[in-house]
């Protein structure tokens, strides 16, 4: 496996956890740099770079970062956002894994991509639900902050410094897990 794939693979990862918190960003910064040369995507990929869609993303990045700061609508998005967390995750894997197979892009789309989009995305969402029902929704928009914070952090880390990005993802995947740990219900032995 050559440099080029691993840091590839990195891309992938970084942008599908950015996608757990906000679907449109990472697709959207994904179009930019493929419009601006930055990172060159696979061939059946090379639409999201294109004036088009680059418009299109950029409006629906507004539009979901707009809408996750009113409550209620927040919760609303999430409950649609967990399947297209792991679509979009999928998606963005594919798009920038270079020099695989196709079955091993493909493996590491579905598990790595859509996965990680799916696990943030999730957490995500319960994390807004315990805002909304112990604050009634007052504290979603710093929340909301938060997420849209952390998505262009790991996005652009992604873009400009894969590793990085990949240390981060690592990071938020051991929080997500340490706090499920610490919820999850005690099973007492006898």
């Amino acid at each position: 496996m050559t440099s080029e794939t691993i840091i590839s693979i990195f891309l992938g990862v970084g942008l599908a956890a950015s996608v757990g918190f906000r679907v449109f960003l990472p697709l959207f910064a994904l179009s930019l740099a493929a419009y601006f040369g930055v990172w060159e995507l696979n061939q059946n990929w090379v639409w999201i770079g294109s004036l088009a869609a680059l418009i299109v993303l950029g409006v629906a990045t507004l539009v979901e970062l707009m809408a996750y700061f009113i409550p209620w609508v927040d919760n609303l998005l999430d409950s649609m956002a967990i399947p297209l967390a792991a679509i979009a995750g999928t998606a963005v894997m594919v798009s920038t894994v270079a020099n695989l197979d196709p079955v091993v892009t493909w493996s590491l789309a579905i598990i790595a991509g859509g996965g990680t989009a799916t696990a943030i995305k999730g957490a995500s969402a319960a994390g807004r639900v315990v805002s909304t029902t112990t604050t009634g929704g007052l504290a979603n928009p710093m929340v909301s902050t938060l997420e849209s914070g952390t998505a262009i952090v790991v996005t652009t880390a992604s873009i400009f410094a894969p590793i990085l990005a990949m240390v981060l993802v690592i990071i938020i995947l051991v929080f997500i897990f340490s706090i499920y740990r610490k919820l999850r219900p005690r099973i007492k032995h006898k």
